[in-house]
């Protein structure tokens, strides 16, 4: 259609003056807009304007941009009928289907960890948890990882945080292996834990450098439909 390429793209460079703000921002000058999309500052000014008027952004006195209510009315739309389950299930499945392993998404409850959504593995010797099962934080990768990213500061900790992920055998079971990784929401706040478990026979290095692609990227995008950011600070 004729001037749908410039339409997409008026779109695009709106959303990107959106995402110009992050939760240290109160306000941005029109400056500071303009750098952070490589925006000149006359189109900054046009795309401004016309968020202000559906009051997606407003003008402060000393002309300065910052985000405006309406986001805050589609923020609550979306919690009110986002669903967990409806992307979760659907992803661990997903991952038991590419890694031939169960799949498993792990909350911190107290002390414990709990298992929210689980889809097994079709492999006649796997590792069985139910939905509502709780497990220790101590002990397993899922729960290693949720210490480490829940405020956790000891040298196991740290080399997870700065890896990423984290992998175990028969740490809480002779007979598990597990391989888990982080899952954000709101920015930075820890979710749970996306994880794989199987016997440890399967879960050798090579298989681990093979699932992990498929894991972390798994947990990406279930971190950027929670709100989070996925990835390293």
């Amino acid at each position: 259609m004729p001037g749908n390429a410039s339409g997409v793209a008026a779109v695009e460079r709106a959303i990107s003056l959106l995402e110009a703000f992050t939760d240290r921002d109160a306000s941005l000058s029109l400056g500071e807009l303009a750098r952070r999309t490589e925006l000149d500052k006359a189109t900054v000014l046009r795309i401004a304007r016309s968020l202000a008027k559906s009051s997606m952004l407003v003008r402060n006195e000393d002309a300065s941009w910052r985000l405006g209510p309406k986001l805050v009315r589609l923020g609550a739309i979306y919690q009110s009928t986002f669903r967990p389950a409806s992307i979760v299930e659907p992803l661990l499945a997903e991952l038991s289907d590419r890694t031939g392993e169960s799949a498993t998404f792990y909350a911190r409850e107290g002390d414990m960890r709990v298992c929210l959504f689980r889809h097994e593995s079709s492999q006649p010797i796997r590792h069985s948890a139910r939905v509502g099962d709780t497990m220790p934080l101590d002990r397993g990768a899922p729960g290693r990882v949720i210490l480490a990213f829940d405020g956790g500061d000891d040298p196991l900790a740290g080399e997870i945080k700065a890896r990423g992920w984290h992998c175990t055998r028969g740490e809480r079971d002779p007979q598990v292996a597990s391989l888990a990784t982080p899952v954000f929401r709101d920015g930075r706040a820890l979710f749970g834990a996306l994880c794989l478990t199987g016997p440890p026979s399967r879960f050798t290095d090579a298989a681990v450098a093979a699932h992990l692609p498929i894991l972390l990227d798994g947990a990406a995008r279930l971190s950027v439909a929670m709100g989070g950011r996925p990835g390293p600070e």
